[in-house]
Formats: C-alpha cells, sequence, structure tokens
C-alpha cells in the first residue's frame, strides 16, 4: 500500500494492519527458513509497509501532543 491509502484510515484500523502485517512477516520469515518462499522480495514490501505505518502514527502522536 502507499502512505496515502494508509494516511486514510484512523489509529485503530492502522494498528489492526500494523498486527496483520507482523504476523505475516512471522509466517514469511519461517517459509524462507524452510525454502519454501517462491518470491522473497514480499518480505521487504511488507517491512516497508509496517515502517509506514509506524510512521503515520508517530506523526500522529506528535501532531496531538
Amino acid at each position: 500500500m502507499k502512505a496515502e491509502e494508509f494516511r486514510d484510515l484512523d489509529n485503530t484500523e492502522l494498528s489492526h494492519r500494523l498486527g496483520e502485517l507482523k504476523e505475516e512477516q512471522f509466517r514469511l520469515r519461517f517459509r524462507q527458513a524452510t525454502m519454501q518462499l517462491e518470491n522473497p522480495k514480499v518480505l521487504q514490501e511488507i517491512r516497508r509497509d509496517i515502517a509506514r505505518i509506524k510512521t503515520i502514527i508517530r506523526e500522529r502522536e506528535l501532531a496531538g501532543a
């Protein structure tokens, strides 16, 4: 997803999405370790989406303070 799409979500949806991405990242890392991951680029995309969500959450925290 792009950052604009994440910005349209509220904080609870962002937190929920962050949890889903971390869970999927865990599963994909496990599959990579067992050599069953077809596209390793997916891990990079998920890691970047997690960083985007954390950045948006932090921006909102600083704007509210």
